[in-house]
């Protein structure tokens, strides 16, 4: 059995050659530009102002930090070949409402909680049942984010500021934010929202027409910077907002944060752990799809509670595999973790000898790069293609999408995932039938009963059960059994095509155990699988039925029930044992 932990680096090393060595590093370098506005973006749109100045750090840093730090990390000790960590679009709406409830050392605190549960994850094998989130789920939330990041953005796309010095500041919520931006759409900056516009115009069509080597995002901070500088273009810059940005990374040191307060976290700390697995995941699927590979699920649970602990202990925000930047990475020929070392320490190279240039990007530039994100978050055909599917799975996403939207990712995926859950069981439940079936019924209806050309005594009873039979399918049997008449002498619970049996199953058979007893009616089970056997074994209730009223198939259900009925008692009895022999 494979350990645990067990980094891919270690494998990949083993037939590592310096052509592929030149192929990492040709694919870590241009990947740490591209993923530069986006950890400053993503940064800046995490973290308010206001509970930056606070924490005395810088929004657009700790993004860059993220990548740095927890990039690193992933790569160094992931269980995947190609992947690249760092800050995502995904985090933005939990983060932003951490910050805002507790602070930036609640923030960092909530994420080492997150980050000690996804070790805990990924210790306890649990990486393989990530993958049985539903899908209505995972875009329903996603789309929600996007949603949430795009109005987000929009004071710092248009330009609008408060009327008044004393005027509130804006509403974390979505209907809050959405009228105070109506209230205040007299005070757009025109010349910040034309800025907006043609930074989105960039990103969109570059690469459709110019080129996809240079990503559009360093082209929009590039030209936005220049213009601001060379023509003294009144544009509100990062400088501007937070001041000097360090060109160093900080030393780690424990967050500030009042303790009496964590046990408000617990619940944010598991949203940050489940999003980050669920999307580190998923990103290990999109790499190994694309370079041949299987990744090791536990592992990079591993290695991203381990990045995540770390992160915020730099200042950073809570990290995740970026599917975008691990495609990139993967396009440019980036195979083994290598690639997302040099990738890291690309940003790291940036930070320390360029930094001080960061500070001067106009704060436009980076929402329009969120806006973008956000609209490719949308994923607005995949939400249509489901909407168009299955009520139930429609009604999933809609409300994921619209409890991510109007409450926050906590409610919204606990929800989503108990819906999910309730549908999943109507569902099997309406797999399963249970019918009485009798030799007269066969022969009207012409099915495949096994009940032809047999001769059924008149005082027994058979009832078929098809499907899994659990607690959304016990119940059927209560009201299926409730139209019996008088009660007969042997009844045969037929379960040839029950593969599975849960707990309320065990309670719906005991129940009718318990039934027949009152009755004076033999109950007999025939053609019981190997699973719900050892489910009745190790509940005990194989002793309450007795092994004499477990039989392999029909025909020796039939020949107990003549057995204890007295027709042809010794030939019955012959019959059985043969059968069993056989």
């Amino acid at each position: 059995m494979p350990p645990v932990f067990h980094p891919k680096i270690f494998t990949v090393f083993s037939d590592y050659t310096r052509r592929q060595f030149g192929r990492d590093f040709a694919a870590g370098i241009p990947g740490g530009f591209v993923a530069l506005p986006l950890a400053l973006s993503l940064g800046l749109g995490s973290i308010d102002p206001a509970t930056a100045s606070a924490a005395g750090i810088s929004p657009p840093v700790a993004g860059l930090i993220t990548a740095i730090v927890a990039g690193f990390l992933i790569s160094a000790l992931g269980g995947t070949r190609a992947s690249i960590g760092g800050p995502t679009a995904a985090f933005i709406v939990i983060v932003a409402s951490i910050a805002q409830r507790h602070g930036f050392g609640g923030l960092a605190v909530a994420t080492i909680m997150a980050g000690a549960i996804m070790i805990a994850m990924g210790a306890l094998k649990m990486g393989a049942m990530i993958k049985y989130i539903p899908y209505p789920v995972t875009t329903g939330f996603t789309a929600g984010i996007g949603v949430t990041i795009f109005t987000g953005q929009i004071k710092d796309a248009l330009g609008l500021h408060p009327i008044n010095p004393g005027d509130p500041p804006i509403p974390p919520e979505f209907v809050g934010k959405i009228s105070w931006y109506l209230s205040h759409a007299g005070t757009i900056h025109w010349p910040t929202a034309a800025m907006s516009a043609l930074c989105i115009a960039v990103l969109v069509l570059w690469p459709r027409f110019v080129s996809r080597r240079i990503p559009s995002p360093i082209v929009v901070l590039v030209l936005s910077t220049v213009a601001v500088q060379l023509f003294g273009m009144p544009l509100e810059t990062i400088h501007d907002r937070f001041g000097s940005l360090p060109t160093s990374l900080p030393m780690p040191r424990l967050p500030s944060f009042e303790w009496a307060s964590l046990p408000s976290l617990v619940g944010p700390a598991f949203t940050i752990a489940m999003l980050a697995a669920i999307e580190s995941l998923l990103c290990a699927v999109v790499a190994d799809g694309m370079v041949g590979s299987r990744h090791r699920p536990n592992t990079e649970l591993i290695a991203q509670g381990i990045a995540n602990i770390a992160s915020p202990l730099f200042g950073g925000i809570p990290a995740t595999g970026a599917i975008a930047r691990t495609a990139t990475n993967i396009q440019s020929g980036g195979r083994t973790p290598l690639a997302g070392i040099v990738h890291a320490l690309t940003l790291l190279g940036i930070l320390l000898a360029v930094g001080f240039l960061a500070e001067k990007v106009p704060l436009c530039a980076l929402a329009a790069v969120l806006v973008v994100v956000a609209w490719n978050m949308s994923e607005i055909e995949r939400v249509a293609f489901i909407l168009k599917g299955p009520r139930q799975d429609a009604l999933v996403l809609a409300t994921t999408l619209l409890l991510t939207v109007f409450t926050d990712l906590t409610v919204a995926v606990g929800v989503g995932l108990v819906l999910a859950s309730l549908l999943f069981m109507k569902r099997m439940a309406d797999v399963t039938n249970i019918d009485a079936v009798t030799s007269d019924q066969a022969s009207a209806d012409g099915r495949d009963s096994p009940l032809k050309e047999r001769n059924v005594p008149p005082e027994v009873e058979i009832y078929d059960i098809n499907g899994p039979f659990f607690f959304g399918a016990a119940y059927k049997l209560r009201e299926t059994l409730d139209e019996i008449g008088a009660p007969p002498k042997i009844l045969i619970i037929n379960m040839p095509n029950v593969l599975a049996v849960d707990a309320t199953g065990l309670h719906a058979l005991h129940e009718l155990k318990k039934r027949c007893a009152r009755d004076g009616t033999r109950l007999i089970l025939a053609g019981v699988h190997a699973q719900p056997v050892q489910e009745l074994v190790r509940s005990g209730l194989l002793d309450i039925f007795g092994d004499e009223n477990l039989l392999g198939t029909i025909d020796e259900a039939l020949e107990r029930a003549r057995a204890i009925l007295g027709t042809d008692p010794m030939e019955t009895r012959a019959r059985i044992h043969q059968s069993r022999e056989t």
